[in-house]
């Protein structure tokens, strides 16, 4: 049995969007460890003075995002505070023989990335009205997304290391995965995926102040090529809200699973590979 929980203050204007980004955030962990999800439990704190529709719609969002993921919402518990934060505890069960964890990555083993980045520096543009409808749509659509296709790839091709990406980054869940496995993780700045108005806010500088923690904690144990620059770099430190799994995937495996995932309609990307070493390697080509 595996239990986790997450929640967050809204990362988008609509209070349905909300709750459905919050269920497959607090979900992701689940399926990030190679398990199935079965049920949940409601973390709320509203304002008192919310709009009961407003309210309504943020739980009607998790309960309908739940439900595609087969979990029962069993409850829960809610507060008031000054600021709407919403989230799950979540159960699932997983097979010990074949649990995805943080360590095991090998050196020939083949980085995956299934959700593209962005979505911070994306959604702190909404926040400062900069955001254009079409790039906040794209944005809410991969973080509703449930990362249940991925995971079940991930299982059936004997990945043993690997993760989801969200608030400490690319780079920062990376590194947690490389130092676990003893490793260095080689990362190829061009085929790392990024939602289509990422760049556009980046050289905007709509970073959420977590892309510059995470750049103090994580800059130290990174290595850039100095044709990455300081906008492509903030990038691979932007925050992500239920982003996509990052996974070690056996090089014998990946053509299956490249094809599986094209078959499946999931998406995926090679964005690099371990070696041996430590820290992270992002190159510019």
């Amino acid at each position: 049995m595996v239990i986790t929980t997450d929640f967050f203050t809204p990362v988008v204007d609509d209070a349905y969007d909300y709750g459905a980004i919050s269920a497959a955030n607090s979900i992701s962990d689940i399926y990030a460890m190679g398990g199935q999800p079965f049920l949940a439990l409601n973390v709320a704190a509203l304002p008192p003075d919310l709009p009961l529709e407003i309210s309504a719609d943020i739980i009607r969002g998790a309960a309908e995002k739940a439900h595609e993921a087969g979990v029962v919402i069993a409850g829960g518990h809610t507060i008031q505070d000054k600021e709407p934060k919403f989230g799950l505890v979540v159960v699932g069960f997983v097979n010990p023989n074949i649990m995805i964890s943080k360590k095991g990555a090998l050196p020939g083993d083949r980085l995956v990335l299934t959700k593209p980045l962005g979505f911070g520096v994306t959604t702190t543009a909404l926040k400062q009205q900069l955001a254009a409808a079409n790039d906040v749509r794209e944005v809410v659509k991969w973080m509703a997304c449930l990362n249940r296709e991925a995971s079940q790839l991930a299982v059936a091709a004997g990945v043993k290391s690997g993760t989801d990406v969200t608030g400490y980054s690319l780079l920062g869940h990376a590194l947690e995965m490389a130092s676990a496995s003893g490793v260095a993780f080689r990362l190829h700045y061009p085929s790392i995926p990024f939602v289509s108005g990422a760049r556009h806010y980046a050289e905007q500088w709509t970073f959420p102040g977590g892309a510059a923690d995470n750049k103090m904690y994580f800059e130290a144990f990174v290595r850039f090529d100095t044709g990455v620059d300081d906008a492509s770099r903030m990038l691979l430190f932007d925050p992500q809200t239920s982003g996509g799994l990052l996974l070690a995937v056996p090089p014998q495996k990946l053509d299956e699973f490249l094809a599986r995932a094209k078959d499946m309609k999931q998406s995926a990307w090679v964005i690099g590979e371990v070696v041996d070493g430590s820290g992270i390697e992002v190159l510019a080509a």
